[in-house]
């Protein structure tokens, strides 16, 4: 929900349920938990003789949401470096090789090496 609403000004609960397929009582109890926090402002009003409820990212919220997709980034890329460094060459041609000759192309193969990916020490906690 704080991605669809990240690159907009505000916008109806409606079109956000919508964007994020949730129930109505999901994306409610989302709400609560986020404006609580501060991370969302709920404004409600009414368009003729209907209410309507908007939704806009604060800008604590904004910060906390950039915060987090760099963080992530920054696991997806320390993982995918350690996961690199950890393979074994073998292992990956063993990976990545074609059937050897005489081995039918769709039977299955047995490795003679085994890829074992070291647990990562960078630990990621959310904010």
């Amino acid at each position: 929900m704080v991605a669809a609403l990240a690159g907009i000004d505000r916008a109806q609960f409606g079109l956000v349920r919508d964007s994020v397929e949730v129930s109505d009582s999901a994306l409610s109890k989302q709400v609560a938990r986020l404006e609580r926090a501060g991370y969302v402002a709920v404004e409600k009003g009414r368009v003729g003789r209907q209410s309507r409820t908007w939704l806009r990212l604060t800008a604590l919220g904004a910060t906390v949401y950039h915060r987090h997709l760099r963080a992530l980034e920054a696991v997806a890329a320390a993982g995918a470096a350690e996961i690199t460094a950890s393979l074994d060459p073998l292992a990956v041609d063993a990976l990545t090789a074609g059937p050897a000759a005489g081995e039918r192309a769709s039977g299955r193969r047995r490795l003679a090496a085994r890829v074992v990916l070291p647990r990562s020490p960078l630990i990621y906690r959310p904010l």
